[in-house]
C-alpha cells in the first residue's frame, strides 16, 4: 500500500529546511541538465516527493529559478560590499570592485556555463532578483564614490548619477550576454582584462579631484 505524503503544515524551521533542500537539488540539476531542461518533476524525483509537494514550497518553476538566482547573486553582492567597505583608499577600492565584478562574470562563464545561461536569461527578462542585484551593485559603487569625495580623492559629483554611469560604462565586462559575445568573436580573457584596466584608468582620471590652486 502506497504511503500518503504528509500534508500537515510544517513548522517554519522545518519548512525553511525543506525549501533549502529543494533549492540544493534544483541547483545540482541546473548545473548538470540546465535550468530550462530541469522540470519540477525531476526535482521532486530526486527528493523522493511528489511535484505537488514541491509546489507547496514554491508556487512555480519560475519561483525556483528566481530563488536559485537570488542565492547566487547574494554571494556577488556580499563580495562587492566587502570590497566597498574594506580597507584601502577609495581609488583602490573602486578599482578592486570593478575587477572583482568582471572576475566573477568570467568565473561563471567558464566554470558554471549552464548557470551563466540562466543569469543571461534573467537579465534579458528583467527578473526581480536581478534588478535588486543591480541596485545593490550601484549602491556599493556609490558608497565608494562618497568616501572618495569626502577624502578629497574624487571631485564633487552627484554620487547616485555617477554610480549609475560607471555601472553602465562597465556593461561590456559584466553583462553575461556582452561577455559571451566578446568571447564568441574570438577575444581572449586577457584582451578583455587589458581593456578593463584601460577603462578603470579612464574612470579614475574622470573622477579625480582637481589639485588645489
Amino acid at each position: 500500500m502506497k504511503m500518503l505524503e504528509n500534508t500537515a503544515p510544517a513548522s517554519p524551521d522545518r519548512a525553511e529546511a525543506t525549501r533549502q533542500r529543494i533549492l540544493d537539488v534544483a541547483l545540482r540539476l541546473f548545473r548538470t541538465m540546465g535550468y530550462q531542461k530541469t522540470a519540477v518533476a525531476d526535482i521532486a524525483r530526486e527528493l523522493g516527493m511528489s511535484p505537488a509537494n514541491v509546489y507547496r514550497f514554491f508556487p512555480s518553476k519560475s519561483a525556483i529559478n528566481e530563488a536559485i538566482a537570488a542565492r547566487m547573486l547574494a554571494g556577488l553582492e556580499a563580495g562587492a560590499w566587502a570590497i566597498a567597505r574594506g580597507e584601502g583608499s577609495a581609488t583602490e577600492r573602486l578599482a578592486r570592485l570593478v575587477r572583482y565584478l568582471h572576475a566573477q562574470e568570467i568565473e561563471l562563464f567558464f566554470h558554471e556555463k549552464r548557470l551563466h545561461d540562466m543569469v543571461t536569461a534573467a537579465m534579458a527578462e528583467h527578473w526581480g532578483v536581478v534588478e535588486r542585484c543591480i541596485r545593490a551593485i550601484t549602491e556599493a559603487i556609490r558608497h565608494v564614490l562618497m568616501d572618495g569625495m569626502a577624502a578629497g580623492e574624487f571631485a564633487r559629483l552627484d554620487p547616485e548619477a555617477t554610480a549609475v554611469t560607471i555601472r553602465r560604462a562597465l556593461m561590456m565586462w559584466n553583462h553575461p550576454h556582452q561577455v559571451a559575445e566578446c568571447l564568441a568573436r574570438g577575444e581572449s580573457t586577457e584582451t578583455l582584462a587589458a581593456a578593463l584596466e584601460e577603462m578603470i584608468a579612464f574612470i579614475l582620471r574622470a573622477l579625480r579631484a582637481d589639485p588645489p590652486a
